[in-house]
């Protein structure tokens, strides 16, 4: 078996089934919510647990921040076996609609990052699974939260200089939230012949200063964290009814 350089795991340690998520400490809250939850490695920016729910294994993988260290999980996890990954993350809304704590389902994503491009030009579309988009939504009917499908925007930086022009020229356009490693995901995903899907909490207003919410995020507002929970659920509820 052949241990991979970043993740630090073989094929005997991924399951078909896996969640992705940026922040390490995420893994954990995520794991509580499996059985027989075990750390199988810890690497960089890569925190890896095993377990189950109802009775189908499941992995989830930290990625860090950003399209690179996203792919170079996502890559990693392929070679393993994984076959539907799903990321539960986090977003900047950029419809005023969007409240903090709601949840948002991409269904595609405008490439504004870079590691996707090193892959394939821009008119090459991300595109997340239909089979999954339909689980999860089954899931969040079930659900008392707000949610919203639509077509989110993946970008490199927090600190452009020109951040506030685009999110308003992309908000114009209908895109509903931004985030860093949703189109690496799904731009990749597809091009490995894999399911992926995408939803993310959103931690920040439209219009909002992005510090001011990101730091309301880390201190564990009850209302985000509680997204956060359902996000989590929905993907191991979708990822559990696939088909591998």
């Amino acid at each position: 078996m052949s241990i991979q350089p970043h993740l630090t795991v073989d094929e005997s340690q991924v399951s078909e089934r896996v969640i992705v998520c940026g922040e390490p400490d995420r893994v954990n809250r995520i794991a509580s919510l499996l059985q027989e939850a075990k750390p199988v490695a810890e690497n960089r920016e890569f925190r890896l647990f095993q377990g189950k729910y109802r009775n189908q294994p499941i992995t989830i993988c930290s990625t860090g921040i950003g399209a690179p260290s996203m792919i170079i999980a996502l890559e990693e996890l392929v070679q393993c076996g994984a076959k539907s990954i799903i990321r539960v993350g986090s977003a900047g809304a950029l419809q005023k609609n969007v409240g903090l704590g709601d949840l948002i389902v991409a269904e595609g994503a405008i490439r504004d990052d870079g590691g996707s491009l090193a892959y394939v030009e821009p008119s090459y579309p991300a595109c997340a699974d239909f089979s999954l988009l339909l689980q999860i939504e089954n899931y969040l009917r079930t659900q008392e939260r707000p949610y919203h499908f639509g077509i989110i925007r993946s970008h490199d930086s927090f600190y452009h200089d020109d951040e506030a022009q685009l999110r308003q020229k992309w908000s114009k356009k209908g895109a509903i939230a931004s985030d860093m490693e949703t189109s690496a995901l799904l731009t990749v995903g597809r091009l490995r012949g894999i399911r992926t899907a995408c939803i993310l909490n959103n931690v920040v207003l439209y219009q909002q200063d992005v510090k001011e919410g990101i730091g309301m995020y880390v201190d564990a507002d009850k209302v985000m964290m509680d997204g956060e929970r359902i996000a989590a659920k929905a993907a191991l509820e979708a990822l559990t009814y696939i088909r591998s």
